[in-house]
Protein backbone atom coordinates (compact mmCIF):
# COMPACT_ATOMS: atom_id res chain seq x y z
CA UNK A 1 0.00 0.00 0.00
CA UNK A 2 2.90 2.09 0.80
CA UNK A 3 4.40 1.84 -3.07
CA UNK A 4 0.88 2.95 -4.17
CA UNK A 5 1.14 5.74 -2.29
CA UNK A 6 4.37 7.05 -3.18
CA UNK A 7 3.95 6.65 -6.77
CA UNK A 8 1.04 8.28 -6.71
CA UNK A 9 2.14 10.94 -5.05
CA UNK A 10 5.13 11.31 -7.28
CA UNK A 11 3.04 11.36 -10.41
CA UNK A 12 1.11 14.07 -8.99
CA UNK A 13 4.28 16.13 -9.01
CA UNK A 14 5.13 15.52 -12.17
CA UNK A 15 1.80 16.43 -13.65
CA UNK A 16 1.78 19.37 -11.39
CA UNK A 17 5.04 20.36 -13.08
CA UNK A 18 4.23 19.51 -16.41
CA UNK A 19 1.07 22.05 -15.64
CA UNK A 20 3.62 24.41 -14.82
CA UNK A 21 5.32 24.18 -18.12
CA UNK A 22 1.88 25.09 -19.88
CA UNK A 23 0.81 27.99 -18.11
CA UNK A 24 2.08 31.71 -20.32
CA UNK A 25 3.58 34.06 -17.43
CA UNK A 26 2.71 37.38 -19.15
CA UNK A 27 5.89 39.94 -19.22
CA UNK A 28 7.20 42.20 -16.33
CA UNK A 29 6.12 45.35 -18.70
CA UNK A 30 2.41 43.67 -18.72
CA UNK A 31 2.16 43.55 -14.90
CA UNK A 32 3.17 46.46 -13.96
CA UNK A 33 0.85 48.16 -16.60
CA UNK A 34 -1.77 46.14 -15.26
CA UNK A 35 -0.70 47.23 -11.54
CA UNK A 36 -1.21 50.54 -12.40
CA UNK A 37 -4.85 50.12 -13.88
CA UNK A 38 -5.87 48.37 -10.73
CA UNK A 39 -4.40 51.18 -8.70
CA UNK A 40 -6.02 54.06 -10.34
CA UNK A 41 -8.96 52.76 -10.57
CA UNK A 42 -8.68 51.78 -6.61
CA UNK A 43 -8.25 55.86 -6.07
CA UNK A 44 -11.02 56.56 -8.10
CA UNK A 45 -13.30 54.57 -6.82
CA UNK A 46 -12.11 55.77 -3.34
CA UNK A 47 -12.19 59.12 -4.09
CA UNK A 48 -15.96 58.55 -5.45
CA UNK A 49 -16.93 56.76 -2.64
CA UNK A 50 -15.99 59.81 -0.28
CA UNK A 51 -17.68 62.31 -2.08
CA UNK A 52 -21.03 60.76 -1.63
CA UNK A 53 -20.06 60.03 1.83
CA UNK A 54 -19.21 63.69 2.64
CA UNK A 55 -22.58 64.81 0.35
CA UNK A 56 -24.65 62.23 2.31
CA UNK A 57 -23.14 64.06 5.94
CA UNK A 58 -23.75 67.29 4.61
CA UNK A 59 -27.14 66.23 3.34
CA UNK A 60 -28.29 64.89 6.58
CA UNK A 61 -26.60 67.38 8.76
CA UNK A 62 -29.00 70.16 6.84
CA UNK A 63 -31.76 67.94 7.14
CA UNK A 64 -31.43 67.50 11.03
CA UNK A 65 -29.79 70.66 11.83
Amino acid sequence: MKNTSKSSKTSWFKELKSEFGRIIWPSKERIAKETGVVVVCAIIIGIIIAVLDLGLQYGIKMLVG
